[in-house]
């Protein structure tokens, strides 16, 4: 693991702490994390500098609504965070990146956030999910442009007429493509016909499109297609897929990355 990777899930963890508690001291932080003193020190200033908190004598508070969300979109098992952190490595810092919503892909977003090589490149964030969208406005070296539409607020997806017409008129460099499920027979899936139908749009604008999924999406299947597998340049998946499953979507001349 890089620094820079061990430092931006330290920063993560820190903000998923901050959620919970609203507040937090540089002996507790540093207990949880199990570093030093020093090290959180310089964390805490980090994360106020980016406007994620508002540092305190001995701490730090928090200070966005970004935080104030359900409890799923907080944190992630260890082999969401390995996919996350692949991902977003696989990012050039002068693209244009959309993301759409989803578990997964929030923690694609603060792993992209938190690579210390970005903080001053050109990267713009597309997003239709109002969560990632209010977490990566208040960082000041990213441009975020969130896709209106009808919110759904189980995902915090933008959908509908308005959401794929604005689509329509952008293009993507990188799609970071969450999903329900996929196959090599059945592609990219997702269970909400409206919330797949702008995700379709957004692989049709993109020139390079990334999946992100734990192992257990090759175990399902949804309602609808997003995508055939061909539309799919790479798969990052953790290691516990299922080797024939894996095959399969090889064979159909996707890229699949496992960590």
């Amino acid at each position: 693991m890089t620094a820079a990777t061990d430092r931006s899930q330290r920063w993560n963890r820190l903000l998923e702490l901050l959620a919970d508690t609203g507040r937090l001291s540089v002996e507790e932080a540093a207990e949880r994390l199990g570093v030093s003193p020093a090290t959180i020190r310089r964390d805490f200033t980090a994360l106020a500098d980016q406007q994620l908190a508002t540092r305190t004598h001995g701490g730090i508070v928090a200070t966005s609504v970004a935080y104030e969300l359900p409890a799923r979109y907080r944190g992630g098992d260890a082999a969401k965070q390995r996919v996350a952190e692949h991902a977003a490595s696989l990012v050039l810092p002068t693209e244009v990146v959309g993301l759409n919503g989803g578990t997964t892909t929030t923690a694609v977003a603060r792993a992209l956030a938190g690579r210390p090589d970005l903080a001053t490149a050109e990267l713009t964030i597309v997003t239709n999910a109002l969560n990632i969208a209010g977490e990566m406005v208040l960082r000041p070296h990213l441009r975020t442009i969130c896709i209106g539409g009808q919110a759904r607020r189980e995902s915090y997806e933008l959908h509908g007429p308005l959401a794929e017409r604005a689509m329509a008129e952008l293009r993507l460099d990188t799609l970071i493509l969450g999903v329900n499920a996929i196959t090599a027979e059945g592609g990219a899936q997702g269970r909400h016909l409206d919330e797949s139908g702008i995700n379709a749009e957004m692989v049709r604008r993109a020139e390079r499109v990334i999946a992100v999924a734990t192992a257990d999406k090759l175990e399902k299947t949804a309602l609808a297609r997003i995508c055939p597998i061909e539309d799919i340049d790479i798969l990052v998946m953790d290691t516990a897929a299922a080797p024939e499953a894996v095959n399969a979507i090889r064979e159909a001349g996707v890229r699949v990355e496992l960590v």
